[in-house]
């Protein structure tokens, strides 16, 4: 198997070689794996790509390349700069923290799998979540480490062959404890934690000039349940199939009355 692996934490991030583990196990004896990862941290670009300006590629050892840009910009530079032939699978992650919930929105982690979606290969998202029950382990990411190949072979195995419109993704968040600790694997939506808001606070420079941190929520508050945060928080491995198609269907026939 060949894999394409990248991030948005940077190329030097611990989760980084977390998965470059889990991708080594998964490619096998024959396989190849390549990273591809943002040479400093890109959290919270979604998937942003570097249309108006060029960014710089550095190779810094075989198969592995730093890049100048965002995680979908890493994608792109893999498919069609990095590597001689296209991968079977995109890799991203394993990222620090969740991106359950209305995180997804926001994570650069996700925002490389939509951009491989888009290219026509299997892409899957993984992040740790992190709390009380790993955050001061020896190796918070152990639960990633450990069931993440286990998971990945299962999407990749029940995932159709034939996708004619927009490509499924995945998104996988690894629960926040420790790895013999995890109940299971749910197949669940994407929730949304009641109340939170990504909001802005101000601060001050020593020589007088303001500047705004983006500051999140609470990351231990419940979704709904059996949705991606409330199973993490209960101990379960989440995997939400994504598309990127941000069409309301739902809402198509109720708005038909507005057409001319």
């Amino acid at each position: 198997m060949r894999i394409l692996i990248t991030n948005d934490d940077g190329i030097a991030a611990p989760g980084l070689k977390t998965l470059e583990h889990i991708a080594r196990d998964l490619a096998g004896p024959d396989g190849d794996v390549w990273t591809v990862a943002p040479a400093f941290e890109q959290s919270g670009v979604g998937h942003c790509i570097s249309y108006a300006r060029p960014f710089m590629i550095q190779t810094l050892a075989p198969r592995r390349v730093a890049v100048e840009g965002s995680p979908a910009d890493c994608v792109l530079a893999g498919l069609f700069q990095v590597m001689d032939e296209k991968p079977d699978l995109i890799l991203s992650g394993v990222n620090r923290g969740n991106n359950s919930a209305e995180n997804a929105l926001y994570s650069g982690t996700l925002g490389a799998a939509i951009e491989g979606a888009l290219q026509g290969v299997l892409s899957i998202g993984i992040s740790q979540y992190f709390g009380p029950g790993n955050r001061d382990l020896d190796d918070p990411f152990e639960a990633a480490l450990t069931h993440g190949k286990q998971v990945i072979e299962r999407i990749v195995a029940n995932t159709p062959k034939d996708q004619p419109d927009y490509q499924l993704f995945y998104n996988v968040n690894v629960p926040p404890v420790a790895a013999a600790d995890v109940k299971g694997i749910n197949v669940v939506p994407q929730g949304l934690r009641p109340g939170l808001r990504f909001h802005t606070e101000a601060t001050t420079s020593p020589s007088g000039r303001q500047f705004l941190w983006i500051k999140g929520g609470d990351q231990q508050v419940q979704t709904a349940p059996a949705t991606d945060a409330a199973v993490n928080l209960d101990g379960y491995i989440s995997v939400t199939p994504m598309r990127a198609d941000f069409t309301a269907h739902d809402m198509l026939d109720t708005l038909g009355a507005i057409a001319t």
